[in-house]
C-alpha cells in the first residue's frame, strides 16, 4: 500500500464478511475518535480471508483528500463472483464525521443483495434489498445518528487509535434489513512482526465485536456486514 505520509506504525485489519457472529459484549459508552494520522491520498491492494484463514476475496481500496474531506472507494471482488462495493465521504476536522456512506453488496456471498445509504449530516437511512421472495424493497428511516458512526472508514479509525488504548467503541449503521445502530467494540489483541525491504515493523492485530445491544438477536449472524 502506498500513501504520501508514512504512519509511525501499521495496523492489520482481518474482516471477516458473512461469517461473524454477534457476540454479547459489555456496553462502553461510544466516542468519536481524534484525528491523529491526517488521512491522505493511497491507492491500496487488500485481501479479505475468511476465519480459517482461506483468501475469499480481492481488494482494491482507492482514496483522495480535498481539504479537510476524505473520499474513499473499496471494493472487494469474491472468487465466486460477488461484489461488495462502499463509497464512503467523511470529514477529518479534530476528529473523524461521516457525511454519506453508500454499500452494495450482491451476489452468490449475500443471501440477500443489498443497497445501504447513509447521510451522516440528514441522519436518513436508505435500504434497497431483495427478500426471500426475490421481490425488491425499499426501506427509508431517519436514525438519531451519533457523531462517532463510522461506516465505510474502520481502516481510518484503527490507524488513529493508539496501541495501548484497551477498549474503544465507535458506532455503525447496519441493515437487519431494517436499519438500526450497533456497537463495534475494539480491542487490540497483539503486535504481528513484518518486513519492509528488510527493515522489520510491528503491526497492531485488533479484535472487533459487534454489540446489537439488549438480550434479543445477541447472538444472531447478520450476513455481509
Amino acid at each position: 500500500m502506498m500513501q504520501r505520509s508514512k504512519p509511525p506504525r501499521a495496523t492489520r485489519a482481518i474482516l471477516t464478511l458473512m461469517c461473524g457472529v454477534f457476540l454479547p459484549v459489555q456496553i462502553v459508552p461510544a466516542a468519536q475518535v481524534n484525528v491523529v494520522q491526517t488521512q491522505g491520498e493511497l491507492h491500496g491492494f487488500l485481501v479479505l480471508r475468511a476465519v480459517d484463514g482461506d483468501a475469499i476475496a480481492d481488494g482494491d481500496l482507492a482514496q483522495v483528500t480535498r481539504g479537510d474531506r476524505v473520499t474513499a472507494r473499496l471494493v472487494f471482488r469474491f472468487k465466486d463472483g460477488s461484489i461488495s462495493e462502499e463509497t464512503t465521504v467523511l470529514t477529518q476536522r479534530g476528529t473523524f464525521r461521516l457525511v454519506s456512506d453508500h454499500l452494495v453488496q450482491k451476489g452468490p456471498s449475500f443471501k440477500h443483495p443489498v443497497d445501504l445509504s447513509v447521510n451522516g449530516l440528514s441522519g436518513q437511512v436508505t435500504v434497497r434489498y431483495t427478500d426471500d421472495a426475490g421481490k425488491e424493497k425499499v426501506v427509508i428511516h431517519h436514525l438519531q445518528l451519533p457523531p462517532d458512526v463510522s461506516n465505510g472508514f474502520l481502516f481510518s479509525v484503527l490507524q488513529n487509535i493508539k496501541s495501548d488504548t484497551p477498549k474503544t467503541t465507535v458506532s455503525m449503521v447496519v441493515a437487519t434489513p431494517k436499519p438500526r445502530i450497533v456497537k463495534l467494540v475494539i480491542i487490540p489483541e497483539a503486535e504481528d512482526p513484518f518486513f519492509v525491504v528488510g527493515s522489520e515493523r510491528k503491526a497492531t492485530r485488533y479484535d472487533v465485536k459487534i454489540d446489537i445491544g439488549g438480550a434479543a438477536g445477541v447472538v444472531r449472524p447478520l450476513e455481509g456486514k
